[in-house]
């Protein structure tokens, strides 16, 4: 099912349910370690249609979410209170229920455009105590994960793992919002790295990118080798 040449864990789910589940009592066992560890724990969260079940479900427990503080791997450079806001997705989806009590850190701000608002993004981002306890990113159609998308200007840069930012304004010109994102370096000082995934052809894309396909994800793959878990449904 998964190609051979993956040597991370992988855990696959019974349908998309199950598998939100899952993930939500590992994400939950992670975050309640962190506090015992160091009295707070971070946790980075993507935006999409994947992780709506999964957030609803890790809501619910009931950990010291007051020592939990959340943010975002990407965000599209509009309000908070826009529809394509992953904030907004994250306040509603997410940070209810037990989940409330938990801090939310944004990487967008009132700037006028993610240029604008870098250097006070960076600000926030240096106030976050890394490394981050659980990064949970997504994969998109194109291969994408966080605003890591082909063939962008800042692409590069923001793959750098030398690199000292922990964000990278981004223009896809395919798509109509500036982003800002996390760069791959921030992304991976964590001590937890997951993909969450679900379809079929999402497990043919990923099988591809491990087996040599160019695309943003397969930095993360490259880097985090088995670092990287795998939490997939069809």
């Amino acid at each position: 099912m998964f190609s051979e040449s993956f040597s991370g864990e992988v855990v696959v789910g019974e349908n998309k349910q199950v598998l939100a589940e899952r993930l939500a009592a590992d994400v939950a066992a992670w975050l309640a370690e962190g506090i015992k560890l160091r009295g707070e724990a971070i946790l980075v969260v993507s935006g999409g249609s994947t992780p709506g079940p999964f957030f609803k479900s890790l809501s619910e427990y009931e950990i010291n979410w007051s020592k939990v503080k959340v943010t975002l791997a990407d965000e599209r450079w509009v309000a908070p209170d826009d529809k394509l806001s992953n904030e907004k997705f994250v306040r509603e989806s997410l940070l209810i229920n037990a989940a409330a009590a938990a801090s939310f850190v944004p990487i967008y701000n009132k700037a006028k455009t993610p240029d604008d608002g870098w250097s006070l993004c960076e600000d926030t981002l240096n106030g976050l105590s890394l490394p981050f306890d659980v990064v949970v990113l997504g994969m998109g159609d194109d291969g994408h994960t966080a605003s890591l998308f082909p063939n962008t200007k800042g692409l590069d840069e923001a793959s750098d793992l030398t690199t000292h930012r922990k964000s990278w304004p981004m223009y896809p010109v395919h798509l109509t919002e500036a982003r800002m994102t996390l760069t791959l370096a921030a992304l991976l000082d964590c001590r937890q790295l997951v993909l969450h995934m679900t379809g079929d052809n999402k497990l043919e894309l990923f099988n591809r990118v491990v087996d040599g396909a160019v695309l943003p994800i397969a930095s993360v793959t490259s880097a985090a080798k088995e670092r990287l878990q795998v939490y997939w449904a069809s």
